[in-house]
């Protein structure tokens, strides 16, 4: 069922399996692509208007349709083929590249038109998520999961350190060169997934009711490892996240420059990146429970320590290891939530996740920037960074068949 293209001792290793390279490269061209038409956007909307409100309207316009559409796009996942999912959304996320490019190459500007795109491409990206968040365990054996999401997770953050980068290169050199890029890596995804030989899925023929449509909730809500690793991240992201304070940082605390912010920008995603280099070689075989609460603690720490620092030869580094203890947390959390959860109902339990993580992310911006306006940025920043400790501290508590887990190869609880 899980055809490898190596011998059995490179069974845990997800390479080995021909369905996950083309999954992996499929993640990589698409997070590219959204990573470019996102930062293009921001500038082209910026560049018309001039106002700053809007663009907190593009992070929204992206994240709604996600949080209307949660009971119908994990039911989706669950009750059609995940990989014909992807591929519909891919053609929905192409349509969008053009659009933009059509509308980059219009004489006339009026900004709506952007955020009816905006809001078509938030719907495929919908639908994107839990089908391929749940098509992962369908390709690799239990064993290979956890080394499955780490590489996964790399492409991803290797995509939002390089593509915003790429995005404004290529906006500069023209904003139809910056979306016909886009365009074309799209189209690359397109064929990726389709080389994805259909994968083994249980799809789901339960009749529509509200039964059905909640069963993703009523999951979460009735297993309380599950529930505590999607509430940990939530409540940890939420307490934590201080990407949004950056500007004000690299500015008025840490006296640097543009360049200097793109490096802080950059540093989450670099440690996250050598993380996941070291997990596929050194995979996490025991007491997983106990080394996620620590890293999440680690997590808010390395967060204090940037919220402190004056230097940005500090902050850096410190930033650097901040995305370095999430990405041991997202693997160990993400392959936990995925063994605990049936077949019947992963893409429904992915949408919620997936929401979860997308209010986690937009909240604790909302946080860091209120608390920052009431108590300035480096208290905002610090206090974060406890509240994530915490978290982690009580969670561990609250959820003791979360921290008692033990391997990540099976559902395996220590007594």
């Amino acid at each position: 069922m899980f055809p490898s293209t190596r011998g059995a001792d490179a069974g845990k290793i997800a390479f080995t399996y021909l369905n996950f390279r083309f999954f992996w490269l499929t993640t990589l061209l698409v997070s590219f692509a959204v990573q470019i038409m996102s930062v293009s956007v921001a500038w082209q909307i910026y560049d018309i208007t001039g106002n700053v409100f809007l663009l907190g309207l593009v992070g929204l316009c992206l994240f709604l349709p996600a949080l209307v559409l949660i009971l119908v796009t994990g039911l989706t996942a669950d009750r059609f083929n995940r990989r014909g999912i992807m591929a519909v959304c891919l053609v929905i996320e192409l349509g969008c590249a053009l659009g933009f490019l059509m509308f980059s190459s219009a004489e006339e500007h009026e900004v709506w038109p952007i955020f009816v795109i905006l809001v078509m491409l938030g719907t495929a990206r919908a639908f994107w998520s839990p089908a391929a968040h749940s098509l992962a365990p369908n390709l690799v054996p239990p064993q290979a999961l956890a080394n499955a999401i780490t590489v996964n997770a790399s492409a991803w953050q290797f995509a939002s350190i390089m593509g915003p980068a790429a995005g404004g290169l290529l906006y500069g050199v023209a904003p139809a060169v910056a979306f016909g890029t886009a365009a074309a890596l799209l189209c690359c995804a397109f064929v990726s997934v389709l080389m994805i030989q259909k994968p083994a899925q249980r799809e789901s023929h339960q009749a529509t009711s509200l039964e059905t449509i909640t069963a993703g909730f009523r999951y979460i809500f009735s297993n309380k490892v599950v529930l505590g690793a999607i509430s940990l991240d939530m409540f940890a992201v939420l307490m934590g996240g201080a990407v949004a304070l950056l500007p004000v940082y690299a500015k008025d605390i840490l006296k640097a420059g543009p360049e200097e912010l793109g490096l802080l920008r950059a540093a989450p995603g670099v440690g996250a990146i050598v993380m996941a280099i070291v997990l596929t070689r050194f995979p996490i075989r025991d007491h997983a429970g106990k080394i996620l609460f620590l890293f999440v603690g680690l997590f808010g720490a390395f967060t204090v320590l940037f919220g402190v620092s004056t230097t940005v030869w500090i902050s850096i580094p410190a930033l650097a290891l901040v995305g370095a203890a999430d990405m041991v947390s997202v693997t160990i959390r993400e392959t936990i939530m995925q063994l605990w959860t049936p077949e019947a109902v992963r893409g429904r339990v992915n949408a919620v996740n997936s929401v979860f993580i997308g209010a986690s992310n937009e909240l604790g911006e909302f946080r860091a920037g209120t608390v920052a306006h009431f108590i300035g940025p480096m208290p905002a920043v610090v206090m974060g960074g406890v509240g994530a400790i915490i978290v982690a501290v009580v969670w561990s508590r609250i959820f003791p068949g979360l921290r008692n887990q033990r391997s990540l190869d099976a559902k395996m609880v220590a007594d």
